[in-house]
């Protein structure tokens, strides 16, 4: 069975006339003579899916021999390669056809004139330097070892992305670039057309049958008026507008996509591609992020792309869509696809289960003019090949300075470089927010977004509170077990430190899993805290090789998270305990039995809402019973002050106070009093908010009466 035989490509889809080269290869290092051992493309040849795991290889070679289908014979034939890392040379029959630079990238050669009769032969040639530092390479290991090294895994060299054949015509459509208009009520394309004969362009949009026709006189990109201009007057031409009737939003609630296809017919032939978007607006207006004029809240988590046994490829499509339903049913909106350009599918599939998505492309590891010439060159295709995507809303580009040696804020080139890759990503694409370093020392950024990590509960809430009160604008950051340095928010006096949207995108802490679950609850609750913030990234979704901050292993298998659930963790709708938690199973230490909770609403959602409080009590770590419903609860009379309410194992589901919320603005406290059942000396007490028989929000707080001294105790 072929693997990964589903069409690589689905933003530029020619799959009516395409060809899958996955499979077996040969396969031999430069260093031996025969071809004797056999490669599963497309797995990095270390892993074990590839069948050769071969570790610190620095050149090899593929071969195939392949058949043109008949039906494609008066069509030019193209090879078409999704990534390699890191260089390739190709040939066809002996004839060099393309050489390509970055392992992220894709690329394809017209092989039509290298043909002969019968079967053909596919000749690939693939450095992967072990020095690596200098290359666009993400998390992946080098030699000498990056300043990340640390936080790095095993190396993915060699064709890691699909292989395939395409046929198209002389005059073919090379490009279509899709983007809602501004007032959402139409798709504005601009289309690149390469060959030699003058054609028609026809635009149809599947879902509603609006149709654009233009004539196509040369070799450019095509403008609303049909004319066709060379690359540098195409950024001052109206693209085609598709208009759409009765528009359908694309949000992660209605994930509506718009297919448009496009027709090119010339004297060389019919060529026919399929594109889609879907309309909707990202914008930053003030400290807010906004989707389709509705204030958004970005509850994401790192992805990191790597599977068990295949490294950075997914071990089939289905796997690229398991990862965003897990992302979704752990509470999240948002992926951030941490230092990878992602194999295109997972954009699509994002795109059709309405996960938001940030991407971002891979890093370098020192600085030099040829790393930051490594690393611009991944911009312009990382736009070109998933900019039609609605669910892409924030591109990343540099990250933690990795890459600009840890110095933006001493070196005004490394600022430069910073500066000039988001003015790249900008003049490509102005529709999105773009970060110019993420989480350290920004220098030209539309959000403000900072990474902090802290195995403290007591001091990461001082921290947040003193970042977005503007109290200060550093952090503390430990590059080493002995080397702590304070990160600045800015790297230069020009950047602003207020009125952009800000946003803590990594962050977790804890060695076993269940102190990262305990982490993960009152870190998250924190940042619900304060209504400036635009949202959080949790580092991570799952593990990875050495990396254990997941909340699922590596093989996607849920943790033992000690009754914490992440939904209730990341919902619409969250509780925020006025407690500064001391260690986990000991939140709040109390000399009495009974306690009382300070308790707050944070709602992310478009209206109001209300509800009872209910209280329960389970031994430590327990999981959340279940919250009796019959009778809904009544909202009170009149205004009056919160009332108190005890709770007993007897008894899980007893009533407390009346709270409300507002969109977007942390409640005012409801206090609950509750005493811990007869004979027991510690608990878990769960907090619920019931509105109408629904359970809106959950959380929970450890209580021991044992107050002595214990390790770890973090309180301030």
């Amino acid at each position: 069975m072929t693997p990964r035989a589903e069409y690589p490509r689905p933003h530029f889809d020619r799959s009516h006339t395409w060809s899958s080269l996955n499979g077996d290869w040969d396969f031999r290092a430069d260093t031996e003579q025969d071809w004797d051992r056999t490669i599963t493309v497309p797995f990095a040849w270390e892993t074990p899916a590839s069948g050769i795991e071969a570790h610190w290889l620095p050149l090899a070679w593929y071969r195939r021999r392949i058949t043109v289908p008949a039906a494609w014979t008066g069509q030019r034939v193209v090879l078409h390669f999704g990534a390699v890392h890191h260089e390739a040379t190709v040939w066809v029959n002996d004839i060099e056809v393309a050489a390509h630079r970055g392992g992220s990238t894709p690329f394809e050669a017209d092989i039509t004139d290298a043909l002969r009769q019968g079967d053909q032969e596919v000749l690939v040639r693939v450095s992967a330097p072990l020095d690596k530092r200098e290359l666009a390479h993400g998390k992946q290991r080098s030699i000498p070892r990056d300043d990340f090294d640390g936080v790095c895994f095993t190396p993915s060299s060699g064709i890691w992305q699909s292989v395939w054949l395409e046929a198209r015509p002389a005059t073919h459509l090379a490009e279509l670039r899709l983007r809602p208009a501004a007032g959402l009520d139409a798709i504005e394309v601009t289309a690149r057309v390469e060959g030699p004969s003058e054609a028609t362009l026809r635009l149809t949009v599947r879902e509603t049958g609006a149709t654009v026709e233009l004539p196509v006189t040369g070799t450019g990109r095509v403008t609303g008026t049909g004319a066709v201009a060379g690359s540098e007057a195409a950024t001052a031409t109206d693209p085609i507008v598709l208009p759409v009737a009765e528009p359908r939003l694309w949000s992660p609630e209605d994930p509506y996509l718009y297919h448009v296809d496009a027709e090119l017919i010339s004297a060389d032939g019919a060529d026919r591609v399929a594109a889609y978007t879907g309309l909707r607006r990202i914008e930053v207006i003030g400290e807010d992020l906004y989707l389709n004029g509705r204030r958004l809240f970005v509850r994401g988590v790192l992805d990191q792309g790597y599977w068990p046994r295949t490294g950075i490829t997914a071990p089939d499509d289905a796997a690229l869509r398991h990862d965003i339903e897990l992302a979704a049913a752990a509470g999240y909106n948002l992926v951030r696809k941490h230092l990878k350009l992602e194999d295109p599918r997972f954009v699509h599939h994002a795109d059709l289960l309405g996960m938001l998505v940030w991407a971002e492309p891979a890093a370098t590891g020192r600085f030099s003019p040829e790393s930051v010439a490594a690393f611009e060159e991944q911009i312009a295709p990382m736009v070109e090949r998933d900019g039609n995507s609605p669910a892409i809303v924030i591109w990343g580009l540099y990250n933690e300075e990795w890459g600009l040696d840890w110095d933006i804020p001493g070196d005004p080139a490394k600022q430069e470089a910073a500066a000039r890759a988001y003015d790249l990503l900008k003049a490509l694409d102005p529709t999105r927010p773009a970060v110019d370093n993420s989480g350290w020392t920004h220098v030209r950024t539309d959000l403000l977004d900072w990474h902090y990590y802290d195995e403290s509960a007591a001091s990461w809430g001082r921290t947040v509170a003193a970042l977005l009160d503007g109290e200060q604008d550093d952090f503390p950051v430990r590059l080493g077990p002995d080397h702590v340095v304070r990160k600045k928010l800015a790297g230069v006096p020009s950047q602003p430190l207020r009125g952009l949207p800000n946003l803590n995108s990594e962050y977790g802490g804890g060695f076993t899993c269940v102190e990262r679950a305990w982490h993960l609850r009152w870190q998250t609750q924190e940042l619900r805290r304060h209504d400036r913030l635009a949202g959080y990234v949790y580092t991570e979704l799952y593990d990875v090789e050495h990396e254990s901050a997941g909340l699922l292993d590596f093989e996607r298998r849920p943790k033992d998270l000690a009754g914490v659930d992440p939904a209730d963790v990341n919902a619409t709708t969250a509780l925020v305990l006025d407690v500064v938690p001391v260690a986990p199973g000991r939140d709040l230490l109390s000399a009495e039995r009974e306690v009382t909770v300070p308790v707050r609403v944070s709602h992310h959602g478009t209206e109001p809402v209300n509800g009872r409080l209910h209280t329960a009590w389970t031994p430590v770590f327990g999981p959340a019973p279940a919250v009796p419903v019959a009778s809904a609860p009544s909202a009170p009379s009149a205004p009056s002050a919160p009332s108190a309410s005890s709770a007993s194992s007897a008894d899980p589901g007893v009533e407390g106070p009346w709270i409300e919320a507002k969109p977007f603005l942390l409640s005012g406290p409801a206090e609950v009093r509750a005493e811990l059942p007869a004979g027991w000396s510690s608990g878990r007490l769960h907090l619920a908010l019931v509105s109408d028989g629904t359970v809106l929000a959950r959380s929970a707080v450890d209580v021991d009466t044992h107050t002595g001294f214990v390790i770890g105790d973090d309180r301030p």
